[in-house]
């Protein structure tokens, strides 16, 4: 009966949706008072039967019921815990449950707590969320149901594919569908403005909480996976401009320039076009990146779906939400005025400088992304567009981010001069420049790129702090300390990307047991090759001894690298070992043995790329503070203004 408990929850929850929708139409249109009083219930109860939906289906996986055919083609009775549950979101059907839960919860939020907006554009605000929400029930309902019955039953089920069988999935998945929901919270808020006809500022500080926290979770959901591509796939990259990566990557680039517009909007009333039309850019990037994952249109551990039906589905959704988006917003444009005018050298020049280099990165790699899926299916080419392309495109624009970065946050609102703000960088430039020098000298070598992108990441670092000089610290609003660190979380994955990127060593060799090879400063000995066991698995497991070149006892350190074999499903992984240092990682993979009895082995040193990913948690942090500055900003006037309340 669980299953027939959440299907029934989840059509319950498509109906309030599309009565939500039905009801939010006609106060529109009447401005009836009494529909007033039945809104913000329908959403509230509409968001906790999807969250009961989802809550049996989890169940179901915890409980290994294989007379459910989802569960029975992603789990597995002997499967540990955690994978069962990583698995109820770890498949087509279960993720887009997920998803559809998050943005009911999120449409409840709006009905509970938001207070900034006028009664015409929240109303419009809830109408286009029941009507986005409903689209994807219906996807949910006709063409994915998660529920459905599988007689007879399995004796132990399929499993869940092996790559996806680590604790970084289990929470990666869910970290960017609440990033993806938040961008479309925003979607709502932008086209509810523009329904009614109310493009302000209020608008603009009503959407920043949901952009804002959906940055921050697609932040550390991209670094989730950017870890986890890292260590369990055993290629030694941390970025391979994969397409579902870049389906991840699109919405973050537009949900970044949205932040940085919204700020305009919200606190100088300009803008407001900018800020409307990312808005819909960035909700239209989210609904890509789930038609690339989920449509079956890639093959990957992360599209589950390969039916055309499905796919066509999500593109019709896509079409109707973007397009009629866009098709409102070109006939309302004469309705959003330009807003308060600011002169080019100011914060708000650098921060549209900042949005036009954001977009042109966005669209580089949209297209890269897209043009041979295209070509595939109109003119059946294969074209392979991979990292030279995107590489060569984007650097030279992500230089030119990384100086507005350094500069921009120093400019005053409004109008500044040259004159102020060179002093204010001259320090941050002259750091740089003498490292650039430095390493000229000391590193002949080093890549061109490698050597101006550590250079710029440390004149940002400087550059950074800046912001703060002058101030006291303790009055200093926690918005401010949020961009201060976000910025310098930038530098700091900036400085990790480009010394890895100019720096690594990689060591590709065939091996016996006890020979010993350098690389780096370190030695590294095979002692061994044994087997082990897990609990789904076996697995061939090299012991590799790490020392410094000097061979000190004291520094010696075990890497036990494995190559695993799965049994539900059948299928072979590479599990790479990693010893870290404060200033780099020693990566290991253990290949196949050779005809004549040898291993094959790879290692690599790279220098600080966990900084690629340190400067991704302090990014987000940075985020986190900005959030609980605004919200305490907010509770305070509110409490301000009803005292007795």
């Amino acid at each position: 009966m669980t299953a027939e408990a959440g299907l029934i929850a989840l059509w319950l929850a498509a109906a309030l949706a599309l009565l939500q929708f039905t009801v939010s139409c006609f106060y529109m249109r009447t401005e009836d008072e009494n529909l007033l009083k039945i809104i913000n219930p329908i959403a509230i109860v509409q968001g906790l039967l999807c969250l009961l939906s989802f809550a049996m289906l989890t169940l179901l996986f915890l409980d290994t019921d294989l007379s459910v055919l989802l569960v029975a083609q992603n789990s597995h009775i002997d499967k540990p815990w955690i994978f069962k549950l990583a698995g109820t979101w770890g498949n087509h059907e279960g993720s887009m449950l997920l998803w559809v839960s998050i943005l009911a919860l999120s449409g409840a939020a709006i009905a509970l707590f938001e207070k900034r907006l006028d009664q015409k554009t929240f109303t419009a605000t809830l109408m286009v969320q029941a009507f986005v929400s409903f689209g994807f029930y219906a996807f949910l309902l006709f063409s994915s149901n998660p529920f459905e019955r599988l007689n007879p039953a399995p004796r132990e089920g399929s499993g869940l594919n092996p790559l996806l069988q680590d604790i970084g999935l289990a929470f990666h998945p869910p970290t960017l569908y609440f990033g993806y929901v938040g961008l479309s919270i925003a979607f709502s808020v932008a086209v509810g403005g523009l329904i009614s006809g109310t493009i302000n500022s209020a608008l603009a500080r009503a959407m920043r909480p949901w952009a804002l926290l959906a940055w921050i979770f697609l932040t550390l959901g991209i670094a989730a996976g950017s870890y986890w591509a890292y260590y369990e796939l055993g290629w030694g990259g941390w970025w391979f401009w994969d397409p579902v990566e870049n389906a991840s990557l699109m919405p973050w680039i537009a949900a970044t320039a949205l932040l940085h517009s919204i700020a305009v909007m919200a606190t100088r009333d300009a803008l407001r076009s900018w800020t409307i039309i990312l808005a819909l850019v960035g909700f239209a990037m989210s609904m890509a990146g789930t038609f690339l994952v989920r449509s079956g249109i890639l093959t990957s551990v992360h599209a589950f779906a390969v039916d055309p039906e499905r796919g066509a589905f999500i593109l019709a959704l896509m079409v109707i939400n973007v397009a009629g988006a866009l098709l409102l917003y070109a006939l309302r444009i004469n309705q959003v005025r330009q807003g308060k005018v600011f002169n080019l050298l100011s914060r708000e020049g650098a921060i549209v400088g900042n949005n036009i280099l954001l977009v042109s990165i966005l669209a580089i790699v949209f297209v890269g992304t897209l043009f041979p899926l295209f070509a595939e299916a109109f003119a059946d080419q294969k074209i392979s567009v991979g990292p030279p392309y995107f590489n060569k495109a984007t650097i030279p624009f992500i230089f030119l981010l990384m100086i507005l970065l350094w500069a921009g946050p120093l400019l005053r609102w409004r109008q500044d001069n040259a004159e102020r703000i060179g002093k204010k960088v001259i320090t941050s430039s002259i750091t740089a420049i003498v490292f650039i020098i430095i390493m000229a000298v000391v590193l002949p070598d080093t890549p061109i790129f490698s050597m101006l992108a550590i250079a710029l990441s440390i004149g940002l670092a400087i550059a950074s702090f800046m912001p703060l000089m002058g101030r006291k610290l303790r009055r200093t609003p926690l918005p401010i300390y949020g961009m201060v660190i976000a910025h310098f979380g930038i530098a700091i994955c900036a400085f990790g990307m480009a010394a890895e990127s100019g720096f690594s060593k990689q060591l590709l060799k065939s091996v016996d047991i006890g020979d010993s090879e350098v690389i780096a400063d370190f030695n590294v000995k095979l002692k061994n090759v044994v087997p082990t066991i897990g609990d789904n698995w076996v697995a061939t497991q090299a012991i590799i001894e790490v020392s410094d070149k000097d061979d000190r006892a004291d520094e010696v350190e075990m890497l036990q690298p494995e190559q695993r074999l799965f049994f539900n499903p059948n299928q072979e992984t590479s599990e790479a070992a990693l010893m870290t240092r404060w200033n780099g990682q020693l990566y290991a993979v253990l290949g196949k043995q050779n005809a004549d009895g040898k291993w094959q082995l790879r290692i690599w040193w790279k220098p600080f790329v966990t900084w690629i990913w340190y400067g991704a948690v302090i990014i987000a942090l940075g985020g986190l503070i900005a959030l609980i500055g605004r919200t305490n900003r907010r509770r305070k006037k509110h409490e301000e203004a009803n005292p007795w309340a």
